[in-house]
C-alpha cells in the first residue's frame, strides 16, 4: 500500500511539474532578425513539422529559415524549416490563402503584414494578411500541422499551392483524392540535393480546382510535372474559417495518411495547440531557474526552446523512414531522427542532452549507426536523409564519445566505435594526406588548419571508445593522432600556422580570415586542442604565458583582415561569440588557476550578447548551439572536452537551477554550489577505465627556401622540439639513378637545382613523419606585368606564380591560382629579347558555385617595343556557365612562327552572375594560373 501512495505520489508531483508553464516565457521571434536566422513558426519539441511563413525565397544569406523580422511580405506557410542555419534549404509543402480571382504567380499571391497583427509562442503562430483581411493561425503535432484561415470578407477564398516554393523542384505530383482530400509527392534539390517529402492534405470543406500551372502530366485528377502549382476555390461568408491539415512523412502516401489517422483526427484546433503548450512544458520543465527578471527567462527559457526544436523526428508512427541509401526502413526499438548539425552542436547542444535527456541521446547515436551501416559513414551533417558534406571534421564521434564516457546506455557500443573508426580511416577531405603525414598542408586540402585541429579531437574521442571496450592498440593509434596539432603549432608565436611546401605559410596574420581555416582565423583555432589543454599549456612555456596568450585574444583589434566572413560576429577582441570555434576559449583561464578570469568573461556574454528582441542572438543560432552555450553557461557548466565525463565550471547566472534528471532526482544549483560537485553534475558515478600508455609525437621539422629561385637558394630545417635531431635527403635531375639516403642536418646548405628536400625529426627513438618540399629554379628569366588588381586572397605567391610553371589543381582553395574579381585580366609578359614564338596557352578554372567563370574569350597578342600590339588569336570559351563540375580548361593554340619580345594576355570575364545564379547581381570571378609560351 505504501508503495502505491508514493507511487501516486510521485504521479502528482510530476503532472504539477509538467503543469507548470514554462511556454509562457518562450518568445520565437528571438533570434529572427539580426543574424540568427531561426523561424517563428508553430512547432512541437524534436516535430517533424516546422510551420512557419516564409518572407524569403530567394535562398539569402538572412534568409536561411525563410523568414527575417525585417520583412514585411508573406509569400505562404510551409511545412518545414531550418533553425538558426547558414544554408537556405527545407520550406516544403507551401500553402497561401488568398481571395478573388487566383493567381499562380507568387508576386501576386504572396501579402503584405505587420508586425502588430503578429503573435507566436511555443506551438503557435498567428498573423493577419493585410492583402485581403485574412487571419491565419498555425500549430502542430509531430508530424500533421494544422491551419485556420479566418476570411473576414464575404467572396470567393483560394488556397495556393505551390510546389515551386524556395528550392529547386525535381518531381512533383498532386493526387485528387477527393474534393476534402488531395496527396502530394515533392522531391526537391537545395542543400540536400535529393529530398523526398509526401503529404496528405485534408480541407474542412470541399473546394474545386479553379486554376493550376503544370508542365507536365495532367488528368482531372492527377497532375506531374517540375512546375507545379494549384489554387484551390470556393465562396465563403464573412467572417468563415477554412481549416487545413496537412501530414507529411519521408516515406510515401501511406506513412502520410497513417500519420493523419494517428495526430491528424481531432478538428478543434485549441485542443491542438494546448496539447502543443503541454508537450513544451514537459520539456521546458527538466530545468526550472528562478528570477525576478522576466527578460532573463524568456532568454533562457527560449534558448531551450531552440536546442529542443531539433534533431527532427524522421520517422512515421509506424516507425518506417527514409534512410541514407534512400530505401524505406522500420526502426524497431529506437526513435529515428533527422537534422544533425554536428560541426556546431558536439559543443554544448549535445553535452546537454547527456546531462537532461540520455534517452534521446542513445537515439540519436542509433540513428548515426543506421546512417552509417545505410551511408557508408557517420553523418557530418545530415539532412532529409542527404549528407550534405557541410563543415568539418567527423563529429559523430564526440557525440558517441561523450554518450559513452558519460555511461549512458542503449546503444551497442561496439557497433558505435567501428562506425567511429571507420569515419577516421577514410581518404576524404585531406584525411589521406593527415594519416600518413600527422598534419594536412595547404598542398593537401583547403582548410588545412582547422581540418588538422578537429581530427585530432575527434581522434582522441575514438581513443576513449577504445579505452572503454578495451582496445589497446586502437586507443594507442588514435592518442598518437591525436597530438597531430603540434605539427601546426608555430613554437615561435604560439599560434596555429597553415604549412606549405614544406614550411610555414609567409606572410601569416592570425586576423586573417582564409581558406586555411574553417569560418575563422588562427586567433579561433589556435586554443582548439579542447583535447588536451596541459600538452597545450606546455607548448606555450607554462600556464603564466599560456594566460597571457588566452588575455591576448580578447585584447586583440577586433577587426579581421582577409576574407569577409559573415559567421564571425559578436568579437571581443579577436573572440567570436557568434561562431562556434571560441565557444570554448572563456573556460581555459580555468586550466590556468584563474577562474575569476573565466566567471568575468562568461558574465559578460551572458549580459551582452542574449537578449529578449528579434535580433538577440549574436550570431546563428546553428541548430541550438547558440542557445545551449547559454544555457549550460548560465548553469554554471560547460563542456571543454566532450568526451570527458566533467564539466568546467563558473559562476552560476541565476539564484537557483533545479534539473530534473531522468532517473527522478532533482538536481539544485546555487551560487554557493561547490564548483568540485558542479564539475561532476550528472555523472557522478561514471566509470574509470585503466589508461594504456602511448606514445608521444614527434613534430615534424619546416624546410624554408625559397620556392622559386633563379641560380641558387639557401635550405634551412628547423625542429618544432628543441631536443629533436634532423635527419634529411636532397633529390634533383642529376640524382635519378643513385641511391639516396637520409643523413644528419647540421647546418643551411646551398642548392643551384630544381630539388626535393625531404626531412623528419627523431626523439627519443620517435621519428617524426617525412616532411617534403620542392624547390624549383626558374624555367625562363621573363617577367611579367599584371594590369588587374587580384583579390589579396588569390594571388598565389605572387605574379611569378602565373608563369613559374607550377600548375594549380581543380582545388582552387590551396592557393595556387590567381583570382580577378568584376574585371578582365590583362598580363603582359617579356621575355628580355625576341623570341620567335609558335605556340601560347593559358589555364583557367571554373567553379560556378563558387562564383568563379571561365572568361568568355581569351586573346594572344605580340609585340617588339611593348607599345605596339598585333592580335595573334581570340579563342572563345565553350564551356556552359551553368556546369557545376569543377573544371580546368587550357585556352591554347599553335600559331605561325612569330617573333616578339613581349605577349600580352588579355581573358574577358564573364560579367555580373545571371539570375539563375545563386548570387545573381554579383561579379564573377576570373581565376587564372599558368600561361605558356612556346
Amino acid at each position: 500500500m505504501k508503495n502505491k501512495i508514493f507511487t501516486i505520489l510521485l504521479g502528482i508531483i510530476s503532472l504539477n511539474l509538467f503543469a507548470q508553464n514554462y511556454s509562457q516565457y518562450v518568445n520565437p521571434f528571438i533570434g529572427t532578425g539580426g543574424h540568427g536566422h531561426t523561424f517563428p513558426g508553430a512547432t512541437v519539441p524534436f516535430g517533424m513539422v516546422q510551420l512557419s511563413p516564409d518572407t524569403r525565397i530567394d535562398g539569402s544569406w538572412d534568409g536561411c529559415s525563410g523568414y527575417h523580422y525585417s520583412d514585411s511580405v508573406i509569400y505562404g506557410f510551409s511545412h518545414t524549416h531550418l533553425n538558426g542555419t547558414g544554408v537556405s534549404d527545407y520550406g516544403d509543402i507551401m500553402l497561401m490563402p488568398t481571395m478573388g480571382e487566383p493567381n499562380l504567380d507568387n508576386k501576386d499571391y504572396s501579402s503584405k503584414f505587420s508586425h502588430k497583427n503578429e503573435k507566436a509562442s511555443a506551438g503557435f503562430y498567428s498573423v493577419k494578411l493585410d492583402k485581403h483581411n485574412i487571419d491565419v493561425q498555425l500549430t502542430t503535432t509531430k508530424r500533421v500541422g494544422y491551419h485556420e484561415y479566418t476570411f473576414n470578407k464575404a467572396g470567393n477564398a483560394n488556397i495556393i499551392l505551390d510546389l515551386n516554393h524556395r528550392d529547386k523542384l525535381l518531381e512533383g505530383e498532386v493526387k485528387i483524392i477527393d474534393n476534402k482530400t488531395i496527396e502530394v509527392f515533392r522531391r526537391s534539390e537545395a542543400w540536400a540535393t535529393n529530398q523526398y517529402v509526401y503529404a496528405r492534405i485534408e480541407f474542412s470543406k470541399p473546394l474545386k480546382i479553379s486554376k493550376k500551372e503544370v508542365n507536365g502530366k495532367q488528368e482531372s485528377n492527377f497532375f506531374t510535372g517540375t512546375k507545379l502549382a494549384l489554387a484551390f476555390s470556393t465562396q465563403v461568408k464573412k467572417g468563415e474559417k477554412i481549416s487545413v491539415k496537412v501530414a507529411i512523412s519521408p516515406t510515401g502516401y501511406e506513412g502520410a495518411a497513417k500519420n493523419m489517422l494517428a495526430e491528424g483526427k481531432s478538428n478543434d484546433f485549441n485542443e491542438i495547440q494546448k496539447q502543443a503548450v503541454a508537450d513544451w512544458n514537459k520539456e521546458l520543465s527538466k530545468i526550472e531557474v528562478k528570477s525576478d527578471d522576466k527578460d532573463k527567462l524568456t532568454i533562457f527559457y527560449t534558448a531551450l526552446y531552440h536546442v529542443f526544436t531539433q534533431p527532427n523526428i524522421y520517422m512515421d508512427v509506424d516507425r518506417k523512414y527514409r534512410g541514407r541509401d534512400n530505401k524505406i526502413y522500420t526502426a524497431a526499438d529506437f526513435d529515428y531522427y533527422t537534422v544533425f548539425s554536428l560541426w556546431d552542436t558536439f559543443r554544448a547542444a549535445h553535452p546537454l542532452m547527456t546531462l537532461i535527456d540520455k534517452k534521446r541521446t542513445a537515439d540519436f547515436i542509433n540513428t548515426f549507426i543506421k546512417q552509417y551501416e545505410q551511408g557508408g559513414k557517420l553523418p557530418v551533417w545530415e539532412l532529409a536523409a542527404n549528407e550534405t558534406e557541410c563543415m568539418i571534421g567527423y563529429h559523430a564521434v564526440s557525440v558517441i564519445a561523450d554518450a559513452m564516457a558519460k555511461g549512458i546506455t542503449g546503444f551497442d557500443y561496439e557497433k558505435a566505435f567501428q562506425a567511429s573508426k571507420n569515419s577516421a580511416m577514410l581518404d576524404i577531405f585531406g584525411l589521406n594526406a593527415y594519416k600518413h603525414n600527422n598534419y594536412i598542408s595547404i598542398d593537401d586540402e583547403h582548410e588545412s588548419v582547422s581540418k588538422t585541429l578537429e581530427y585530432a579531437y575527434d581522434d582522441w574521442c575514438i581513443a576513449q571508445m577504445a579505452k572503454i571496450l578495451g582496445k589497446k592498440e586502437d586507443y594507442q593509434y588514435f592518442m598518437k593522432r591525436s597530438q597531430n596539432w603540434k605539427n601546426l603549432y608555430n613554437p615561435k608565436n604560439g599560434f596555429m600556422q597553415p604549412r606549405k611546401n614544406g614550411n610555414w605559410l609567409q606572410p601569416f596574420d592570425p586576423r586573417e580570415v582564409n581558406n586555411n581555416y574553417t569560418e575563422g582565423n588562427s586567433w579561433h583555432y589556435s586554443y582548439s586542442v579542447q583535447q588536451d589543454i596541459p600538452g597545450l599549456i606546455s607548448a606555450h612555456g607554462g600556464k603564466e604565458k599560456f594566460e597571457q596568450f588566452i588575455d591576448a585574444i580578447f585584447a586583440a583589434p577586433d577587426k579581421t583582415t582577409g576574407r569577409e566572413q559573415v559567421d564571425i560576429t559578436g568579437l571581443m577582441g579577436q573572440y567570436a561569440q557568434g561562431n562556434e570555434p571560441s565557444h570554448h576559449i572563456a573556460y581555459l583561464y580555468n586550466y590556468v588557476d584563474k577562474p575569476e578570469k573565466t566567471d568575468a568573461k562568461i558574465k559578460y556574454i551572458l549580459d551582452n550578447f542574449y537578449k529578449n528582441t528579434p535580433d538577440g542572438l549574436i550570431g546563428n543560432e546553428d541548430c541550438g548551439q547558440m542557445s545551449a552555450w547559454y544555457i549550460l553557461s548560465s548553469m554554471g557548466v560547460y563542456s571543454v572536452t566532450p568526451g570527458l565525463p566533467e564539466w568546467q565550471t563558473t559562476t552560476p547566472y541565476f539564484d537557483e537551477i533545479k534539473i530534473h534528471l531522468e532517473d527522478g532526482t532533482t538536481k539544485i544549483i546555487t551560487k554557493n554550489t561547490p564548483k568540485t560537485e558542479l564539475k561532476k553534475l550528472g555523472f557522478e558515478n561514471t566509470k574509470s577505465f585503466k589508461d594504456f600508455k602511448y606514445d608521444e609525437l614527434t613534430a615534424a621539422p619546416v624546410i624554408a627556401a625559397d620556392r622559386i629561385f633563379d641560380f641558387s637558394t639557401k635550405v634551412e630545417i628547423t625542429p618544432l622540439h628543441p631536443s629533436d635531431k634532423i635527419y634529411y635527403m636532397t633529390l634533383d635531375e642529376s640524382d635519378a639513378n643513385k641511391r639516396k639516403t637520409f643523413k644528419p642536418y647540421k647546418e643551411p646548405f646551398t642548392i643551384t637545382k630544381t630539388t626535393t628536400v625531404s626531412a623528419y625529426a627523431e626523439r627519443n627513438g620517435e621519428k617524426s613523419s617525412f616532411v617534403t618540399a620542392n624547390f624549383n629554379r626558374r624555367p625562363n628569366h621573363w617577367d611579367i606585368t599584371i594590369n588587374s588588381k587580384a583579390t589579396p586572397q588569390y594571388f598565389a605567391t605572387g605574379k611569378l606564380a602565373l608563369i613559374d610553371g607550377i600548375y594549380g589543381d581543380v582545388n582552387w582553395r590551396k592557393g595556387e591560382w590567381h583570382g580577378y574579381q568584376g574585371q578582365d585580366l590583362e598580363a603582359i609578359i617579356d621575355f628580355q629579347s625576341p623570341q620567335q614564338i609558335t605556340h601560347l596557352s593559358s589555364t583557367y578554372l571554373q567553379d560556378s558555385r563558387a562564383w568563379i567563370l571561365m572568361p568568355k574569350k581569351v586573346e594572344y597578342y605580340a609585340s617588339m617595343n611593348g607599345k605596339d600590339y598585333i592580335l595573334l588569336k581570340s579563342i572563345d570559351n565553350t564551356i556552359e556557365p551553368k556546369d557545376e563540375v569543377v573544371q580546368i580548361k587550357d585556352f591554347s593554340t599553335e600559331i605561325l612562327p612569330t617573333e616578339a619580345r613581349y605577349i600580352k594576355v588579355k581573358a574577358y570575364y564573364f560579367g555580373k552572375l545571371p539570375e539563375w545564379h545563386q548570387g545573381a547581381g554579383g561579379e564573377a570571378y576570373i581565376f587564372v594560373d599558368e600561361i605558356s609560351v612556346k
